[in-house]
């Protein structure tokens, strides 16, 4: 399971990274009881951005960052393997605690579970809430 929690860092960092342009604070927070170790699932070749999908299964936090609007969900479409809660401090808090999470993608275009908050929000992301 630590390998599973590292995939979805691995996807936050890359997020985070392109946000250090705005003003944007990312905190997350690790309840699972184990440490983040390094990719079993979902790794990206040890790199920072992924330029191809991980290996699921992966539960994922996605995040779009843009002007003066930001969207965020989590996905189960390439699989659920880690209990995740996502929000940011002015929108929905999204709660996924198994593969029929009914606040995350479940398949492509799935479209009514991105939700939105201001530019430069806060989030959090929570392993095993």
């Amino acid at each position: 399971m630590a390998a599973s929690s590292s995939s979805i860092l691995l996807v936050l960092l890359a997020a985070t990274s392109v946000a250090c342009a705005s003003a944007s604070t990312f905190t997350i927070r690790n309840n699972c009881g184990f440490t983040v170790g390094s990719c079993q699932t979902g790794d990206c070749a040890g790199a920072l951005s992924c330029t191809l999908s991980g290996k699921p299964p992966m539960t994922l936090a996605e995040l779009t960052l843009g002007g003066s609007q930001d969207f965020y969900d989590i996905s189960v479409i390439d699989g659920y393997n880690l209990a995740m809660r996502f929000s940011c401090c002015t929108g929905v808090t999204l709660n996924c605690g198994s593969s029929s999470c009914p606040d995350a993608y479940l398949f492509p275009n799935d479209n009514t579970k991105t939700h939105a908050c201001s530019g430069n929000s806060n989030y959090q992301v929570t392993f095993c809430p």
